[in-house]
């Protein structure tokens, strides 16, 4: 295991959604952490959760590989949780090629890479075909690394969860691809897993693992699960998949509600393989939905003191 008084971990994407609870774990245990994001200042946020010293935060762009070369240096692991529906091929595939490449040469024990239990090769999506092409470019530069496969992840800054919760609101709520399944991960649970991996590589190198919560909904069931939480009892209304398709096609538009590539992925379940490993591997009990998300899904039913809730608990 790692000695959580001298060593270093660096974290690309830190200071997105996962990122801060994979921060707040890390800097829990003790090691330094280095940030690495496109804009630093993105993750000041994450600056009091640390001692004096213990955080710091670089520039670093991962399809620009010295910016990458340059963030990994002097680490003893590195953590890469960068995706992207945007420039795709650039950010998941070359990217995660340019991550793995860096930390081989630099030296570092460990490197932990998050894909997708979407991943597949040869999946019409863009999105789940340079996940695979990432994974598979991880492995070739840095054999060791441990691939962790989450299924889709809520937490109190979630987009799925809130954007619902949201639209709950409305006179009727329309769910597209209602029969598609999910295997929802706590993001809590989550980061535990990935902090695990980082900090002890003898036990998790060279390991894939699949995540995802105790639960399997539809689109439908999850949709009723979120309105459950919020206190809301919005009618639901499943979108015919033509016209979800149609739609989709226009995802290209500001403010479009589903792109091409979203539908696209929609086609497929996005849960764990029979068999896989997951969260048992890290020996954590996994949170149901239901347990926590009214914490801050409350809000959209009236609840007006459940984010500041949620975010006094998220930052404690």
């Amino acid at each position: 295991m790692i000695d959580r008084d001298y060593r270093l971990v660096t974290v690309f994407g830190g200071s997105g959604f996962i990122g801060r609870y994979v921060c707040e774990q890390l800097l829990d245990s003790g090691v330094r952490v280095r940030v690495a994001s496109r804009d630093p200042r993105s993750a000041y946020y994450i600056q009091p959760l640390g001692q004096v010293g213990q955080l710091g935060l670089v520039r670093a762009d991962v399809t620009n590989a010295k910016s990458v070369r340059e963030a990994v240096e002097g680490a003893d692991a590195v953590i890469n949780l960068v995706g992207s529906f945007a420039n795709m091929a650039k950010v998941q595939a070359q990217g995660a090629a340019n991550i793995a490449e860096a930390t081989s040469k630099a030296g570092a024990e460990a490197l932990v890479h998050i894909s997708s239990t979407a991943a597949d090769a040869a999946s019409e999506a863009t999105y789940a075909r340079t996940k695979s092409q990432g994974e598979e470019a991880v492995r070739k530069a840095f054999p060791a690394a441990t691939i962790i496969r989450p299924s889709i992840v809520f937490g109190p800054e979630d987009q799925l969860t809130n954007r619902l919760a949201a639209m709950s609101r409305l006179p009727v709520l329309p769910v597209v691809a209602p029969e598609s399944r999910f295997q929802p991960v706590f993001v809590e649970d989550l980061a535990k897993a990935i902090v695990a991996a980082a900090t002890d590589p003898a036990k998790y190198a060279g390991n894939t693992y699949e995540i995802g919560g105790p639960q399997v909904f539809t689109m439908r069931e999850l949709t009723q699960q979120i309105l459950a939480a919020a206190g809301r009892d919005t009618a639901l209304a499943d979108v015919p998949a033509p016209i979800a398709s149609l739609i989709s096609w226009f995802g290209f538009l500001p403010g479009a509600p589903l792109t091409r590539d979203q539908w696209l992925m929609l086609q497929g379940d996005n849960i764990a393989s029979e068999g896989s490993t997951g969260l048992e591997a890290f020996e954590i009990e996994p949170t149901p939905f239901a347990a926590v998300a009214p914490g801050w899904l409350g809000m959209y039913g009236g609840n007006r003191f459940a984010r500041r809730r949620v975010n006094l608990t998220a930052n404690t």
